[in-house]
């Protein structure tokens, strides 16, 4: 093989290596992303949650519950997959995989940090020098110049496996609840797509990860304050770009179906909904899905208003002979990492603080306010651009 071909390879493989690592790291973090909800609703509630399970080996952790979540997968595992007689099988079964796999593949649109930098370390070796060049990685999958927009598009369809289970379940509690997530899908995904439009007009750019570049150098757009070089037009740019962040954030609440806004599952009125007539695995894709894409959007929260992977004070993680520092690498995705778990954690806290709003309430929320909100902030955020550039 030419070295062509070998550098080819090597590029495969290390794409490949980070698909993995990101799906096996998201998949972890929803399994235990559902044991600290347990743990904090049982906090609110004041009772004890999970405290028996740990690992096989000698029982570590038992006393905190870690090994729940591997209990619970084995058990949706061994669960008898029962498929109802009434319902449409085809499009039964296919429902399941398109609520969880969109928001898997946004996953790879998001920059969990800046670059993870082998190349010393590849030049000590014989065999890798030549390729050490290819060991200058980005921690992003898809470095997609219109991220943003194609991130909306992806994570748009996990709404039509939800719909589709209600229509194939035949039965209507599910029904009900396909019809409920159609309508709360056209509802805020006008006022999400709406909010990001001062971000793009401000920035300049669709690129996530130049977005977060933008913000470690002018301040991170939620709180300016964080930046290299202080600017009086970054604090005026802020106005809008606060605003689109309460919008943004509410609406993400309604695009992932979590409390306030879960109303296609509302289980008080409709027995869980969509995934009334689901077991076993089936219903672990949903519940996977749901997860999946509740970290999907605190990943964009962090990135378009959070400053992504940067970190006040530290800079771009350049040492002076121009080559990436690998600690600081590690550095942002670790900052990267603990914005993305606050996030989660707020969503859990809203979710057991908050009551379940009535349906004309969700929708007087969306049509009457947060759009309309969303059209004037875009018209203010469009003048000061025009004015201060």
């Amino acid at each position: 093989m030419a070295i062509a071909d070998w550098r080819l390879f090597l590029e495969f493989g290390i794409l490949a290596a980070k698909i993995g690592v990101v799906i096996g790291v998201v998949l972890g973090l929803v399994s235990y992303t559902v044991l600290a909800e347990r743990k904090l609703s049982a906090m609110i509630q004041e009772r004890v949650g999970p405290n028996r399970v740990g690992f096989p080996i000698f029982n570590i952790g038992g006393f905190l519950g870690l090994g729940q979540p591997i209990a619970d997968s084995l058990k949706l595992l061994l669960k008898e997959d029962f498929t109802p007689s009434h319902v449409h099988k085809f499009y039964f079964h296919l429902a399941p995989a398109l609520a969880m796999i969109p928001a898997m593949i946004c996953l790879a649109l998001i920059p969990f940090g800046s670059v993870l930098d082998f190349r010393r370390y590849a030049y000590d070796l014989p065999l890798l020098a030549t390729f050490a060049e290819s060991f200058c990685i980005p921690v992003v999958i898809a470095n997609v110049n219109a991220g943003v927009l194609l991130a909306f598009a992806i994570t748009s369809f996990s709404s039509y496996g939800i719909v589709l289970a209600g229509w194939s379940s035949r039965s209507q509690y599910p029904f009900l609840g396909g019809l409920r997530a159609c309508a709360q899908l056209i509802s805020y995904e006008l006022a999400l797509g709406l909010s990001v439009i001062p971000v793009f007009l401000i920035v300049g750019s669709l690129n996530l990860n130049e977005i977060t570049v933008y913000q470690m150098k002018n301040g991170w757009l939620a709180f300016p304050f964080f930046a290299e070089q202080w600017q009086l037009k970054s604090f005026v740019y802020w106005v809008p770009l606060a605003i689109s962040f309460v919008i943004f954030l509410s609406a993400s609440f309604a695009e992932t179906n979590r409390l306030p806004f879960d109303l296609p599952e509302s289980e008080t009125e409709l027995v869980g909904g969509h995934h009334t007539e689901y077991s076993s695995m089936k219903f672990a894709l949903f519940f996977l899905g749901e997860y999946t894409a509740m970290i999907v959007a605190s990943c964009l929260v962090v990135v378009l208003f959070w400053g992504g992977w940067s970190l006040p004070g530290l800079g771009f993680p350049l040492v002076p002979s121009g080559e990436y520092n690998l600690k600081f690498g590690l550095l942002n995705i670790m900052t990267f990492g603990a914005k993305l778990v606050t996030f989660l954690v707020f969503f859990i806290w809203v979710r057991w603080t908050l009551p379940r709003f009535r349906y004309d309430q969700l929708m007087n929320l969306g049509w009457k306010i947060l759009l309309p909100a969303a059209l004037a902030n875009t018209l203010f955020a469009g003048l000061l651009v025009a004015l201060l550039n």
